[in-house]
């Protein structure tokens, strides 16, 4: 099993994705755009695609952000969805892959920043991957956007200030606005580089500060992402083998 991440800055690290994948003795490979790494010529190789947020959205031109080419990504997300591989998208990666099938990203209602409960929809609820996950569950957000729904996506789960918290596309193919990735390590990147934003946003119902931040507990999310995952692949080998 190969777990390709693309990450598009150094403090959206994988955290717990990275954890599951190397727990599990996955071979993982990294794209870090930041870097100036480029992407994969070749898909067949990879079985788990898991695209990384970052401060971009879809539509921030290379002129914006040199290293960031959104319609490249597309691409590439959408041959990795066509082959059969199976797909995840954190916060921007979502949008990123909503938007590889057609729909269009769009501004969440509300910032999100910290923890807070998602709660299941009845497409949720009566899914397998997310059974674990009961009616409502504390995760982590750090966002002011969210992904498009193209006619077949099903909405898994939502917040009180974003509608579209984890949505499936496909049974292979997930976005996830939320963090269940956060470790108090992540955290400490993510506070590092927006040490100026989160205090202009203090007032916001939505966003906590960094004391309250490094002292959430993420261990629990983090336990309902791998069983997630863990289901995800299942999927992939059952359906491989059809």
């Amino acid at each position: 099993m190969l777990v390709h991440f693309i990450v598009h800055e150094s403090f959206e690290a994988p955290g717990a994705y990275d954890n599951w994948s190397l727990e599990r003795g996955y071979n993982v490979t990294y794209t870090r755009l930041y870097l100036g790494d480029t992407l994969p010529i070749i898909v067949d190789s990879l079985d788990v695609l898991i695209v990384l947020g970052g401060p971009q959205t879809p539509s921030t031109t290379k002129d914006e952000c040199p290293y960031f080419d959104a319609a490249a990504e597309r691409e590439f997300i959408l041959q990795c969805i066509n082959a059969g591989k199976a797909v995840v998208g954190i916060c921007l990666g979502s949008q990123l892959v909503g938007e590889a099938l057609g729909a269009a990203w769009e501004k969440s209602p509300e910032t999100e920043i910290g923890t807070f409960p998602i709660t299941l929809t009845t497409a949720g609820r009566n899914n397998g991957k997310f059974e674990h996950f009961g009616l409502s569950v504390e995760v982590g957000h750090w966002h002011n956007d969210m992904p498009g729904l193209t006619p077949e996506a099903k909405i898994i789960a939502s917040s009180q200030g974003c509608p579209r918290q984890i949505v499936e596309y496909t049974n292979l193919v997930y976005g996830f606005q939320c963090h269940m990735e956060f470790t108090t390590g992540v955290i400490e990147g993510l506070i590092e580089a927006s040490k100026d934003e989160l205090p202009s946003l203090i007032e916001r119902k939505f966003v906590q500060q960094p004391d309250s931040l490094l002292t959430n507990d993420y261990t629990n999310m983090n336990e309902k992402l791998a069983i997630f995952l863990d289901r995800l692949t299942e999927a992939y080998h059952i359906a491989r083998q059809q």
